[in-house]
């Protein structure tokens, strides 16, 4: 089945999925909604999703396209481009710069970052100087070094005075092994000057913004700045290449037997599927894993006593295999024990690729979710994991992996 990069919702609802925990497809211990199951005659048993693939990074923007005059870093072919107006003299910016830092050394094949200085004229007094800095040391190939210093000293130099940061930022040239007295002649010459005011007059064309100003492939991004907000969308973006365009093909036997192995790094754990109750979950799931969709992935919620969680290769705990199952609840599946496997959802008939298995009885869960398996053995392993819980943009030490899933027929 071919794949191409989709994801369920565009750019500008990224911030909605990452901040907002109210749509979250995650088991809680609230009050059960009333769920019914709506007859399969007039429900399809899966949907493919809706929407537009998520914009690539050539995508048309009303912000003039990265050229090869802009300065850029990260592979050229990567998924993520993320298009910077920052001024070096504001501290916001400067925050923002070391997220991105981060970013290029965490994803070094994935990431493009592409930094447009845009000075705050008037009301930072040396955002010219600076500016004209970081293009003088581009003349001799350090624009990204000076830009990063200007960034990570900025407390040495924001109170000096004019003249003091121009001698202060020729040490530095000197100290990043730039000639200095190309650079004193370049920072100040007339090429140097009029390209910093061109770019100011170009990037003011769009109005009045605050910075920095960011764009991640070519849309505007107004969401939270931190590294794990930032890290969350590159990986939805990048789970975007493993999504599939339409639903599996049906091809679960309801007589037989299916078992899944799941094999993790604290040991393997042994499913039966409920093929003859929950045919088409158990089709996505068989389907989903015999096609590596589960491979080195995490565990990303492990709740002890209550659940485990996996199934979203994203880690976002937002991942969708760019599909959605109907949900299939049998009165007589019940989460009344320890090992019970179900699909998480968001709603009715929003099951994706994303599992959990108790660890206790959760009587509080019957009824809301497709409950498609039962542990013979591993519970061991399960209670074992280490305890984690993924949120919205919060940094979350890595969780224990879950290596692959085996498909037995039986």
């Amino acid at each position: 089945m071919r794949q191409f990069p989709k994801l369920f919702f565009a750019s500008f609802l990224l911030l909605l999925l990452l901040v907002s925990c109210t749509s979250s497809p995650v088991p809680t211990t609230q009050a059960n909604p009333t769920v019914t199951l709506i007859p399969q005659a007039t429900v399809p048993p899966c949907d493919s999703i809706a929407a537009a693939p998520t914009p690539g990074a050539d995508a048309p923007s009303l912000i003039p396209p990265v050229t090869a005059a802009d300065h850029a870093r990260g592979a050229e072919n990567a998924a993520v481009t993320i298009l910077v107006y920052g001024d070096l003299q504001d501290g916001t910016s400067a925050l923002f710069a070391g997220v991105m830092q981060r970013l290029i050394s965490d994803y070094p094949n994935d990431v493009r970052q592409v930094s447009r200085v845009f000075p705050l004229v008037g009301r930072n007094d040396k955002a010219l100087l600076a500016a004209q800095a970081a293009e003088a040391a581009s003349r001799q190939g350090k624009f990204w070094e000076m830009h990063d210093l200007l960034y990570a000293q900025q407390s040495n130099w924001v109170n000096l005075s004019p003249e003091d940061f121009a001698q202060w930022s020729a040490a530095q040239a000197s100290a990043l092994g730039m000639n200095v007295a190309q650079y004193q002649a370049e920072v100040k010459s007339e090429a140097v000057v009029g390209l910093v005011q061109s770019n100011f007059e170009t990037a003011r064309q769009f109005g009045p913004f605050a910075v920095p100003l960011i764009l991640i492939n070519g849309e505007i991004y107004l969401g939270p700045q931190d590294y794990g907000s930032l890290r969350d969308i590159v990986e939805l973006i990048l789970l975007g290449r493993r999504q599939f365009s339409e639903c599996p093909p049906f091809f679960v036997e309801k007589t037989k037997q299916y078992l899944a192995t799941l094999h993790t790094e604290k040991g393997d754990v042994v499913i039966q599927l409920f093929a003859d109750k929950t045919p088409y979950t158990v089709n996505s799931f068989v389907f989903l894993a015999r096609n590596g969709w589960y491979d080195n992935i995490t565990f990303h919620r492990v709740i002890p006593d209550l659940y485990v969680q996996s199934g979203d290769p994203s880690g976002t705990g937002k991942g969708t295999p760019g599909y959605y199952v109907m949900t299939e609840i049998l009165p007589g599946l019940k989460f009344d024990k320890p090992g019970m496997v179900a699909m998480v959802n968001s709603g009715p008939d929003t099951s994706g690729s994303q599992f959990f298995i108790t660890l206790a009885p959760a009587p509080e869960f019957d009824g809301r979710y497709t409950i498609f398996g039962e542990v013979l053995s591993g519970m061991d392993v399960l209670r074992a994991l280490t305890p984690r819980n993924v949120q919205p943009g919060v940094e979350t030490p890595p969780g224990d992996k879950l290596l692959s899933i085996e498909i037995e027929e039986k």
